[in-house]
């Protein structure tokens, strides 16, 4: 079955390679995300099933503004998923303060700003799917990502509060990738050798891809709730 399906982060990484895996299985989608070049690029490789807009999740307009174009595109939205995140690996003893607040307001409000947007919708419709990127950050917390692993354990309880509330209509769904190689390995770990050790182990965007195209697949009866990939070598 076709279905409408809007991406947040999509111009790299675990986002674009969803994108690209969905389209190949003939779904339509609405992409967004800040990098509006690189976002116009995937539209463009994509074709015609694909429409985007610049979205910045801290800004609760621009996700009401994905949504709307879903609607006004295609004429309903089935699928919202939930990937634009940021994380910065740090002590708590450098007060990275900014950083805090952008990992809260990107990853927290963000997410709550996507179901602000898409929860009506869905209510409307009697149907409609969150699909969230969290991490295995939050599973296993380790020195240096206490903020990081905080807000995707807050969305974790938020999305299961979200999935009790839902009703028979609704379904949500959260990812958890472990070590994968995006810019989150390249641009956030600033320790050369941690993040050698990362780069090593790192897995494919498309393998989180499989995962999320998996939990949009399955019957409108069957719910998978969470899911964890992460590399074979990852303690």
């Amino acid at each position: 079955m076709t279905k409408v399906i809007a991406v947040t982060g999509a111009s790299s990484g675990i986002g674009e390679a969803t994108a690209l895996r969905l389209a190949e299985a003939g779904h339509r989608l609405v992409l967004g995300a800040r990098r509006e070049d690189r976002l116009a690029d995937l539209a463009a490789r994509i074709g015609d099933q694909a429409v985007m807009l610049r979205t910045d999740v801290r800004r609760r307009a621009d996700m009401a503004g994905l949504v709307a174009l879903a609607q006004e595109r295609f004429g309903r939205l089935d699928v919202l998923v939930g990937n634009a995140g940021v994380g910065i690996v740090a002590p708590l003893d450098d007060l990275g303060v900014e950083d805090w607040e952008d990992m809260i307001d990107v990853n927290i409000k963000g997410f709550l700003y996507g179901v602000a947007a898409a929860l009506p919708v869905f209510r409307a419709q009697g149907s409609g799917h969150f699909v969230t990127t969290l991490s295995t950050a939050g599973l296993k917390v380790v020195p240096g990502m206490a903020v990081y692993a905080g807000t995707k354990n807050a969305v974790r309880t938020m999305s299961e509060g979200l999935r009790q509330e839902a009703g028979a209509g609704l379904r949500v769904t959260t990812v958890s990738p472990g070590v994968t190689a995006t810019d989150f390995v390249s641009s956030s770990i600033a320790a050369p050798e941690v993040r050698a050790s990362y780069e090593a182990m790192a897995i494919s965007p498309d393998a989180i891809a499989r995962a999320v195209e998996f939990a949009i697949d399955q019957p409108a009866d069957v719910d998978v709730n969470e899911i964890v990939v992460r590399p074979t070598a990852q303690a």
